[in-house]
């Protein structure tokens, strides 16, 4: 009898299973289209020669890589991205983490009002909220007048990486709470109540169940705030008043203002391959931490 269940049991599993394939056709379909063939055609590009007069000759070349890697502002360009991403990932994580928590913690009335008053913001544009970080930011705006009457002084936040910082932290706060939220919901309260049952005090019993287990919901939270941080446009252009130029600006301005098709692909490789090992280097360590706080 549990041979003919164990039988029928497999059949279905072997019927389901072209079905389930099948479901993934139109997603495979779609990032083949407008993902792997457009990186495919500019991995192309960025090993064609750049005429005086056109986009590109057909012509085999590395010139683009030797330029893109060996000149320095290039470089320093690439440092401020990655810390400013690096940064404002900190900035969500410390603010987001308090935000989930109460979130998850809360009576089920409370709840709904925090869960509308985290995703409110995506509701607008970022180039509507840009715009209005720019107002509150300015010379003559609020957060500036404050900072005057209370001071004397003039802050000058338009401009300047803490500018575009404080606009970064505002977008992707919302993406690092309803990341950590979604791992902290998982978490059985059984299991405080009995760290707390046998004497952890409420510092001990975060510090030993519940920040181990929401881990995976940091690293998601921290991982998708680093990937839209880092490849950012709309809020550095606009907050950082074209004076601090980073990676993503860069390269449109190579693509379209220098019309240098073959270098702006060749530095959108380089972005490329640096991000990928930035996060790859990113999951191993949360890896290891992960299995460290279980042990």
């Amino acid at each position: 009898m549990e041979v003919l269940e164990t039988s029928s049991s497999g059949r279905r599993a072997a019927i389901r299973r072209p079905a389930t394939g099948l479901l993934i056709l139109p997603t495979l379909l779609l990032l083949l289209v407008f993902f792997v063939v457009p990186y495919l055609n500019m991995v192309r590009m960025s090993f064609l020669v750049k005429p005086s007069v056109g986009a590109y000759l057909p012509v085999f070349t590395v010139h683009n890589y030797v330029q893109a890697v060996w000149d320095e502002f290039h470089w320093r360009v690439l440092y401020r991205t990655f810390w400013l991403a690096g940064l404002t990932t900190v900035l969500t994580l410390l603010l987001g983490y308090p935000l989930a928590y109460h979130l998850t913690y809360a009576p089920p009335r409370r709840k709904r009002w925090l869960l509308m008053l985290i995703i409110s913001p995506l509701l607008v544009s970022v180039v509507v909220r840009g715009f209005a970080w720019l107002i509150l930011l300015g010379r003559v705006g609020l957060v500036n007048q404050a900072v005057h009457w209370l001071t004397g002084r003039e802050l000058i936040l338009i401009g300047t990486p803490a500018g575009i910082v404080v606009g970064l932290v505002h977008v992707f706060v919302p993406f690092m709470a309803l990341s950590v939220a979604g791992a902290l919901q998982n978490i059985s309260p059984d299991l405080v109540q009995a760290a707390r049952s046998l004497g952890a005090s409420p510092w001990q019993a975060f510090r030993r169940v519940i920040w181990p287990l929401s881990l995976p919901g940091v690293q998601a939270g921290a991982l998708l705030v680093f990937v839209l941080a880092v490849s950012s446009y709309v809020i550095p252009i606009l907050l950082g008043a074209s004076n601090i130029i980073v990676m993503p600006m860069l390269i449109v301005q190579t693509l379209l203002d220098a019309f240098n098709w073959p270098l702006g692909s060749a530095l959108s490789m380089v972005f490329f391959g640096l991000t990928a090992t930035v996060v790859a280097l990113f999951l191993r360590a949360m890896g290891r931490a992960m299995r460290w706080t279980r042990a």
